[in-house]
């Protein structure tokens, strides 16, 4: 059998780190190592795009927001505002729950952008890749979808995007009119597309009396989704306090049924009989605001009675991401 001509250091390309390009992840590494680029200088690329980001939206205007859109809200829009201001051409961007075909983001033919939220993402970093994506639709050309790619690991991430003074104001609709300029007007089978995701639209109000919490409506029951910023154990630890003194209600006929966990925070819901809108819950949720920074400043030790309250909270926890 033939001997394999060994290789020298001497006749490969001494590369650093810093000028190794990326190749695809089967090709030879282009630092002369003779491995893959997956397991050569390719391996710590990788690690930084799969790694999940626990809270891809803190340190943005309306991390609360950011999450219930993500994971809650059918239908809703934010304009956002850019630390470097708009670019010539574009006169608005906008975040979007959703777009048609489940577009990434789209160059609208005025040149503004519309960048959605409940798309997957192809790494751990949701904030990255929405960056990713929106700086390709602010060079897009109008009229233009942007398709999903990978971000690059190094590439910039939402907060540094966007101005942390910038308001985060969403504006939830019933529908998806947003789509379209001018949805009266529009294709036969552009209004075919608006009529079947309006009609699985669940009904969604925002509360304004307090903040990050949805109101919904579904056949049987509505419901209150109340993203909150608190550490997820002291939030459990206050949650129970109220439950167990029977104060953790919103109401005759209402019910903290358990939680979410969501990109990093907790989402309690409520059930509430049928009859209860979202007008009727915004005074029952001020009041309970106050009862949970009560209960939040409280360092005592939980009693028999919330340990088990707390017990059950827990037990009816589901995590979203």
């Amino acid at each position: 059998m033939a001997k394999k001509r060994p290789q020298t250091k001497a006749g490969r390309p001494q590369l650093t780190d810093g000028e190794v390009p990326v190749v695809g992840a089967r090709e030879p590494c282009p630092c002369g190592s003779g491995r893959r680029y997956k397991a050569c200088h390719g391996r710590a690329a990788a690690h930084a795009v799969t790694e999940l980001v626990q809270r891809p939206f803190e340190g943005l205007p309306g991390e609360g927001d950011w999450v219930a859109l993500r994971e809650l809200v059918p239908a809703a829009t934010v304009e956002l505002t850019l630390k470097a201001g708009l670019p010539e051409g574009v006169p608005s961007v906008v975040l979007a729950t959703v777009l048609p075909m489940a577009w990434p983001a789209l160059r609208r033919d005025d040149g503004s952008v519309l960048l959605g939220l409940q798309n997957d993402t192809p790494s751990g970093d949701i904030s990255r890749d929405l960056a990713d994506t929106l700086q390709r639709a602010l060079e897009a050309e109008p009229g233009t979808p942007v398709q999903a790619r990978r971000a690059p690991a190094d590439g910039p991430r939402m907060q540094d995007l966007l101005d942390p003074e910038g308001a985060f104001e969403p504006v939830v609709h019933s529908g998806f009119e947003f789509w379209v300029p001018d949805p009266q007007n529009a294709a036969p089978e552009v209004a075919a597309s608006l009529e079947r995701a309006n009609a699985a639209a669940i009904p969604t109000v925002k509360l304004t009396g307090v903040d990050c919490a949805y109101w919904c409506e579904t056949p049987d029951k509505n419901h209150l989704r109340w993203v909150m910023p608190h550490p997820e154990e002291r939030l459990l630890d206050a949650l129970a306090r109220l439950h167990a003194a029977g104060s953790s209600s919103l109401g005759e006929g209402t019910r903290l049924v358990g939680s979410f966990r969501a990109h990093g925070l907790t989402v309690p819901v409520w059930d509430l009989p049928s009859a209860i809108t979202a007008d009727d819950v915004e005074k029952p949720a001020a009041e309970f605001a106050e009862r949970l920074a009560t209960a939040l400043a409280s360092d005592a030790p939980l009693t028999a009675d919330e340990r088990r309250a707390r017990g059950g909270l827990t037990n009816r926890q589901v995590t979203l991401s």
